[in-house]
């Protein structure tokens, strides 16, 4: 018998560790291919904030790469709010479907909108700063 997925926890791994697609290890057990597709923009996206730590932001590479971790830290936020919103039956009958429907692991409790409250204003913040940064890179490097 596996083990119970606990809402709360997945909707913590989602907005913490997302970006890496732990939260995917958690939910299913394995990297999948979810998982994957989170990894290779968000290490871009570090790639991109080092280099130009190091280069300085006038590297026109660095500003192509750290938009795919900002949207991907975005991806992460609103994966982590549909996690959480998630009713307790739906949630049981994916992640634990050997459980009672309304069993306890499935339920919202007040870290769960904790962690709700925190993926939307992290989410929104990372999308805005993300968007905000690439538009005023791209209309300063193409005069």
């Amino acid at each position: 018998m596996s083990a119970m997925k606990n809402k709360t926890i997945a909707v913590w791994l989602t907005l913490i560790t997302g970006p890496i697609g732990l939260q995917r290890v958690y939910l299913t057990g394995r990297f999948d291919t979810w998982s994957w597709l989170a990894l290779g923009p968000s290490m871009a996206g570090a790639y991109g904030v080092m280099r130009a730590r190091t280069i300085g932001l006038d590297d026109q590479l660095s500003w192509q790469l750290i938009p795919f971790l900002g949207f991907c830290i975005a991806a992460c936020a609103l994966a982590a709010i549909v996690y959480g919103l998630t009713d307790a039956q739906r949630w049981n009958q994916k992640f634990n479907p050997l459980a009672d429907e309304t069993d306890a692991a499935g339920q919202t409790h007040w870290l769960t909108v904790i962690g709700l409250a925190s993926s939307l204003f992290i989410g929104t913040t990372s999308l805005m700063a993300t968007l905000a940064f690439s538009f005023q890179r791209y209309f300063e490097m193409s005069t």
